[in-house]
């Protein structure tokens, strides 16, 4: 049995951050740059970009690279590549270019829509891990992907390729994930991959989150997961009841993320713009919803200076 480490090498919080679009639907680098300070600014300790919040699959490769190059300059905190995709020449094509536009670490998900047998995504992680020297983070996310990695898939990565550090689990699988730390080497990190299961996950040995709601409640998120690993339970408990509607927010069938999180960012004053298709505009509505999670969240947060 592995002892557990809460070392959590890219810190505690990471987002996993939006990109954004002007009006004529380009990406919008000088915004990116400004929602990556902001971030850092409240309560991120790292950013995801070019993941699937990021909507990556909208992305040209020029824009990826732009993107990280762009955020990587901006701020002093871990940068991690969403740099891979369904297809494993591509996906190490780009960790590559990753790599050399000098981001901290690489986020690499599991293949969608092929739905590969478990062999599949071994070679294709490994293939990855190969192409890069730098930290590489395994991302789990069965409802996207069609597929699980399995704990023996995870294990057999482990034994030879060094880099592979950790994962993003967003299985809801908190017994699943708790026998994969039992049996991995001493320092192989856990970070939430739903923002709702923090709790759950930090309960069996996670070491951080990487979030959605994030954007405008890293200070909770940050104090939440500092007040459980310090034993105030209650004190976790009440802010993950806070954030619950926060949680719910940010994705739903009408509004699936990152969708939620552009109309945040209308609130908060930041740039986002619309979605590119096939995600597009936002549904009726959810701008309005955003100003009372926000409102919500702020009324809280007013009442805790208060008191």
């Amino acid at each position: 049995m592995s002892p557990i480490d809460r070392t959590a090498r890219f810190g505690r919080v990471l987002t996993a951050m939006i990109t954004p679009f002007d009006a004529a639907g380009e990406v919008d680098l000088d915004g990116a740059a400004t929602i990556a300070r902001y971030l850092v600014d409240h309560g991120n300790d790292g950013l995801v970009v070019c993941g699937s919040t990021g909507e990556s699959s909208v992305l040209t490769d020029d824009e990826r690279v732009a993107l990280w190059e762009v955020v990587t300059e901006a701020v002093d905190v871990p940068v991690i590549a969403g740099s891979t995709s369904n297809d494993t020449i591509h996906s190490v094509e780009l960790t590559r270019r990753a790599e050399a536009a000098g981001v901290a670490g690489i986020l690499a998900v599991t293949p969608y829509y092929n739905r590969p047998a478990q062999s599949g995504i071994e070679a294709h992680f490994r293939a990855i891990a190969r192409a890069t020297s730098l930290p590489v983070l395994l991302y789990d996310i069965p409802i996207r992907s069609g597929r699980k990695i399995a704990n023996e898939t995870v294990l057999h990565l482990l034994e030879s390729e060094s880099n592979i550090v950790g994962l993003k689990d967003a299985t809801g699988e908190p017994a699943t994930t708790a026998r994969l730390l039992n049996e991995a080497p001493t320092g192989f990190e856990i970070y939430c991959g739903d923002d709702a299961m923090t709790l759950p996950l930090l309960a069996i040995g996670a070491v951080g989150l990487i979030g959605v709601a994030s954007h405008w409640a890293g200070v909770e998120c940050q104090l939440m997961i500092e007040h459980f690993l310090s034993g105030r339970i209650d004190s976790a408990l009440e802010i993950d009841r806070v954030l619950i509607d926060s949680f719910r927010f940010e994705s739903g069938d009408d509004g699936p993320n990152p969708v939620p999180t552009k109309e945040m960012m209308r609130v908060l004053g930041l740039p986002g713009g619309n979605c590119r298709l096939p995600l597009g505009a936002a549904p009726e509505g959810l701008l309005e919803r955003a100003h009372a999670v926000y409102a919500q969240l702020e009324g809280w947060r007013q009442r805790q200076t208060r008191g």
